[in-house]
């Protein structure tokens, strides 16, 4: 292990550049995620299921925390979890350590996770996409939970929304309806819960994304999407918030934007 910036790197080879994201999206991101829809409504899903799955839980790793919204969000709800967050990027943790200064922050290669047996949760949340050995990842994750701890994920999902915006993000792949439980169980996890997201407004998230199928991937194309009229921003929450009460309530949506997936390992 090195140390760069006063801050544990696991992967120091990787820490400044590396294939699947580019570090200049973390100041966007950073900019828009508080203000929009999509980021406030993922975050409250995610804290419900770690609610209801694993209320056990003590210890969690966000791999891939990028600037710290998901962590800001699960310390505020969950004081009782002992959180840490590792990103490939040393750029992202500068953030991230504003947002969830009480975070244990680290730089790391998903693809080679220095923990074995460490903790109750991981949670990577739309991160695998970037990675083109996704399956490595996911035995990696196995390895580095505790026996019986749980992993929570959030990835895009259905290919034939591919469009440039998922050229801008780095994206590898959109998942398709099973196939991340399909890895997890060849991985040696069993899934215990499972729902599309952003379903009710999958036909407007269709016809956006086909309009982008020519489009080129610049930063503006990508920010453009995400920089709305404030009536429709809360009008959109409002739809998503109607999802997540239903999924609360037991309805599983076939076919949505995301895909969220928790699964608990079962295997030593």
């Amino acid at each position: 292990m090195a140390v760069i910036d006063n801050r544990p790197c696991y992967a120091p080879d990787l820490a400044r550049e590396s294939p699947g994201f580019k570090a200049g999206h973390f100041a966007e991101l950073a900019a828009l995620e508080d203000g929009h829809f999509w980021f406030r409504a993922r975050n409250e899903l995610i804290v419900h299921v770690l609610r209801r799955y694993f209320p056990q839980a003590r210890s969690m790793l966000e791999i891939g925390c990028g600037t710290g919204y998901v962590l800001r969000g699960v310390t505020h709800s969950l004081p009782q979890l002992r959180v840490s967050g590792s990103e490939i990027f040393l750029e992202g943790l500068s953030f991230a350590a504003r947002r969830a200064p009480a975070a244990d922050l680290f730089q790391m290669d998903a693809q080679r996770i220095p923990f074995s047996a460490e903790f109750d949760l991981i949670g990577a949340f739309d991160v695998i996409e970037h990675i083109a050995d996704d399956e490595r990842v996911l035995c990696e994750i196995h390895r580095a939970l505790k026996p019986g701890g749980g992993a929570v994920f959030t990835v895009p999902q259905h290919p034939a929304l591919w469009s440039a915006q998922d050229d801008h993000a780095c994206h590898v792949r959109r998942y398709r309806r099973h196939e991340l439980a399909h890895k997890l169980h060849t991985a040696g996890f069993r899934v215990v819960f499972s729902t599309s997201f952003v379903s009710l407004l999958l036909p407007l998230l269709a016809l956006s994304r086909w309009r982008k199928h020519d489009e080129g991937s610049g930063s503006e194309m990508s920010t453009a999407e995400f920089r709305l009229p404030a009536a429709l921003n809360a009008s959109l929450y409002g739809v998503l918030r109607l999802e997540r009460e239903l999924i609360k309530a037991g309805l599983r949506f076939p076919a949505g934007g995301t895909r969220l997936i928790a699964a608990v390992r079962t295997n030593a």
